[in-house]
């Protein structure tokens, strides 16, 4: 059995371009739907945030009409209820990497708020690609790869294939046009090449260990590679 680290948000909202915020955290999905998958191949989960905060769940993502319907939305929060770990995060900050055989990035709107600008977990993702772990992130959790960047200041990630939450999703979500800035764009800014699929279906692509995933539907396929890559 291997140690999985999950780093997720501290995050509870998120601060648009007028100043307000917008209530947020990790999306359910994609969180329960890894988590189901890592633990049924006999794999531990450990979750890591920045100061050790207990991560707060999207509400929006445990509705029915955002997850197919009332009994999928009941059996993710079953998922999420299960889930000790969500109440016992260790500190991100203390994180060694050689504890653990692989790393994933849930998203939600959170990590646009606090891991992308957060060094520690910029640091942490540079270990991970250098070391040939795999390394898991999906939906907006690619925010995260913005705080990633080498000695010389390039993004370490410049030049990967990657697949995020899209600038067409965000616009069909109601929020591209109250966002300071949208998580494709500040992608395709920093050398990172994003993999456009079509919005909300699933869309994973896999760079060397580097495993992506555009949307919550991606989730679970992106589970599948990452165990694929962990043998």
């Amino acid at each position: 059995m291997s140690k999985i680290l999950f780093v997720m948000t501290g995050a509870d909202h998120w601060t648009l371009a007028d100043g307000s915020k917008h209530p947020t955290g990790f999306w359910a999905e994609e969180a329960a739907a890894p988590y189901e998958a890592f633990k049924a191949a006999g794999h531990e989960v450990v979750v890591a945030t920045p100061g050790g905060v207990v991560p707060p769940v999207d509400q929006g993502s445990l509705a029915a009409g955002a997850n197919g319907g009332q009994e999928n939305a009941d059996r993710i929060a079953a998922v999420l209820d299960a889930m000790t770990e969500l109440r016992e995060p260790v500190r991100l900050e203390d994180v060694d990497l050689d504890d653990y055989a692989a790393v994933f990035y849930p998203g939600g709107h959170g990590p646009m708020e606090d891991l992308a600008v957060d060094a520690g977990s910029g640091r942490l993702l540079t270990l991970a690609l250098n070391s040939g772990k795999p390394l898991g992130v999906v939906c907006h959790g690619p925010a995260a790869l913005l705080a990633a960047t080498g000695a010389d200041g390039a993004n370490s990630f410049a030049g990967y294939r990657v697949a995020a939450f899209t600038n067409t999703e965000e616009t069909l979500g109601g929020l591209a046009e109250k966002a300071k800035w949208l998580l494709q764009d500040r992608l395709t800014e920093a050398g990172v090449q994003v993999q456009v699929g079509e919005p909300w279906v699933p869309n994973v692509v896999v760079d060397r260990n580097l495993v992506t995933g555009q949307n919550p539907a991606s989730s679970a396929p992106l589970a599948v590679e990452l165990l694929k890559k962990l043998g």
